[in-house]
């Protein structure tokens, strides 16, 4: 690879995960530099490593070599834990947000590499430290410190034209850019160290290139070529330049607007690249030397399950076993009856499956945070999904319905011949759920327990309503282009894309949209800036159940974050990366009809001096049936919807098995 002198490795690149900055859709992104026959890419986000996994699943199936990056906010003077902008002595005042000199910075970049798997990992731990101990406004800031603890395995270069060097050499102070440079040669060694250069046509780099060029060869730093990516083509420009505009709530005919002042921000091919630093061919040589060097490696499949504490001398088998037996002895032992043989061979064969799968600690994890939410004063939903067929979770107190009396089966939740996770959904009061997670904390430590990201993307009449926003039309142009698409089929529109492509299964429904994008040039022009941003990512928020929990300290797994919002951890990689890298994804649901429920049974309580116990009352309440009959379920869970109630009035149930089938047929 670096002995090829014709190639060229792009490593500094924005992807869509640099939301509403990049534009690069990342399967995109790799396809492209495969189809250049480049052997690896980097992955450089501001700011965070959201995408990380997924770039390297990619690349990887691409046949490149994924390299795994950081374009980080750096604080080169003070602390991570400082608030307030960085003070610069002796620099000149001015506006750093158009490239002019600087004073004071909240502040500077540094482009950060992984050369080794313990590299990428320091750099999941930079980047959760900036965020969970420096953050300040939107910006993630890591210090020396986390620098000089963890800057082992990474590769790091002076940065785009906003990094410390480059900042002093604008302010007209080369031996502070020179100092700077010296420093950070130090912190990494001599061989991870080197600056970086970019050719973009732009004032701000050519301002500096000089002296950049002449600080390299007075430190004997090596040269370091990047084009600072956002988008994969050119073409995609105009793309790229809406979502800026959706970022700053700016209009594109907005002269005074954040905006690039090129539009070279693409995948340049190496030829490209080898043209513009023709006078430094060792920069682009370094691409490949750097790539080369550079190998990181996800291990997914690992057991980072939780370990249940039990007692001392039994293991997770042993102690689930006796717990087990003891809850099938407790629940029949409340309808005066021993265990009968059915239920004792039963739970046999479910334990035998479980710990031969390696699952025991799950249940024991899932009963107790249960058990612990019931002490809490918070209603459990009874239990829902394939979880109901497992004997064991009844004998748990996981779930509340009997799967031998109601004929339900265990291999539909597990299965020996399927190795996967169990997945058991549990339901809160909604009011309860924050305690559940408390608990969750507290039982399993800080370190171990998270939220789980979540990343919206531009749907396709948003993007109709972004672009006409941007690009100043009234509100009404909007609504009416997105009135013309076709109805939402099950909660879902079809795409922008789909309605031009004739394979689609929808494109006969979009005729007349087609017919408007045609005939009126107003429509059209929103309509082909939509066509560009449609799917690009738009922000970050939390999964409305899902929480992560590990044996092992998250921040040594996967990077985190801190949510501003409220203070919680969350991953940065969202549930599938987090489960196909071995760590538990339980979902903790905040049920509003548990809720209303509880609150009912308060008002009996309060109001007739009676206490319900809903897990005591009969199934067989004909009043109940003959409503059901009647479709009147509107806010009874799961049976509250047009065709459920329109089902449910062709049934007439007059049993539970009866509901039981519906709600299958529903599934």
């Amino acid at each position: 690879m670096a002995g090829d002198k014709t190639n060229f490795v792009h490593l500094h690149v924005h992807t869509e995960y640099s939301m509403l900055d990049g534009h690069a859709n990342v399967g995109a992104l790799v396809k492209e530099a495969a189809n250049m026959d480049m052997p690896a890419i980097a992955m450089t986000d501001h700011g965070n490593l959201y995408g990380a996994f997924e770039f390297y699943k990619a690349a990887t199936s691409n046949g490149i070599k994924p390299i795994i990056g950081l374009e980080g906010y750096y604080m080169p003077v003070g602390s991570r834990f400082d608030r307030g902008p960085i003070p610069f002595d002796g620099a000149v005042e001015g506006n750093v947000e158009d490239g002019g000199s600087f004073g004071k910075l909240n502040y500077t970049h540094m482009t950060l590499l992984s050369e080794t798997t313990e590299g990428m990992h320091n750099l999941f731990r930079i980047s959760s430290l900036s965020s969970m101990e420096g953050q300040f406004g939107k910006w993630p800031r890591f210090d020396r410190e986390l620098l000089d603890k963890y800057g082992k395995g990474l590769i790091a270069t002076t940065g785009c034209p906003s990094g410390e060097v480059q900042r002093w050499l604008q302010a007209g102070r080369y031996d502070r850019a020179r100092a700077a440079a010296a420093d950070y040669r130090d912190i990494f060694g001599r061989e991870n160290f080197f600056v970086e250069v970019m050719d973009h046509g732009i004032a701000i780099e050519l301002q500096v290139r000089q002296d950049l060029i002449k600080l390299a060869r007075d430190l004997d730093i090596p040269f370091l070529a990047t084009n600072d990516l956002h988008y994969v083509k050119a073409e995609d420009a105009a793309a790229h330049d809406a979502l800026l505009c959706i970022q700053t709530a700016s209009n594109l005919s907005d002269p005074k607007r954040f905006r690039f002042d090129a539009q070279d921000f693409y995948l340049k091919s190496a030829a490209e690249m080898r043209h513009v630093w023709r006078e430094i061919p060792e920069a682009c040589d370094n691409t490949l030397l750097v790539a080369e060097r550079c190998h990181v490696e996800f291990v997914e499949g690992q057991n980072l399950m939780p370990r249940f504490p039990v007692p001392e001398g039994m293991t997770e088998a042993d102690f689930l076993t006796q717990q087990v037996s003891a809850g099938l002895a407790e629940r029949f032992r409340a309808l005066g009856q021993s265990v009968p043989a059915e239920y004792s061979e039963r739970a046999a064969y479910e334990l035998s499956v479980i710990i031969h799968m390696g699952f025991p600690g799950y249940f024991l994890v899932v009963a107790d945070l249960g058990r612990s939410a019931k002490e809490q004063g918070s209603r459990v939903g009874p239990g829902r999904g394939s979880a109901a067929g497992a004997l064991i979770a009844w004998a748990l107190g996981i779930t509340e319905l009997d799967p031998i009396k109601h004929g339900l089966l265990f291999e539909r939740f597990l299965n020996p011949e399927r190795v996967s996770m169990p997945d058991i959904d549990m339901d809160f009061d909604e009011r309860r759920r924050g305690d559940v997670i408390r608990y969750a904390t507290e039982k399993y430590g800080e370190s171990h327990v998270a939220q789980i990201i979540t990343y919206s993307t531009i749907k396709a009449k948003a993007a109709i309503k972004d672009s006409a926003r941007i690009l100043g039309k009234p509100f009404s142009i909007g609504d009416e282009i997105t009135k013309a698409m076709p109805a939402a089929v099950m909660g879902k529109d079809i795409s922008i894309h789909g309605i031009f492509d004739p394979k689609h299964p929808r494109y006969k429904e979009a005729s007349e949209f087609r017919k408007l994008y045609e005939e009126r040039p107003d429509i059209r022009e929103v309509v082909d800036i939509a066509r560009g941003i449609e799917g690009a990512r738009r922000q970050v928020s939390v999964h409305a159940a899902g929480v992560i929990l590990s044996s092992e300290p998250l921040i040594d797994v996967i990077p985190l974050m801190r949510r501003s919002q409220d203070g919680s951890i969350v991953t940065q990689f969202d549930m599938g990366a987090c489960e196909k890298l071995g760590l538990l994804k339980m979902d903790f649901l905040g049920l509003r009809n548990l809720t209303v429920l509880d609150d009912c049974l308060e008002h009996i309580k309060n109001n007739r001096g009676i206490d319900l116990v809903l897990e005591d009352l009969p199934l067989d309440d004909r009043p109940t049936y003959e409503l059901l009959g009647r479709g009147d379920t509107l806010g009874v869970f799961q049976l509250d919807g047009g065709p459920m109630r329109a089902l449910l009035k062709s049934l007439i149930p007059t049993s539970f098995d009866d509901i039981s089938a519906v709600l299958a047929l529903y599934r």
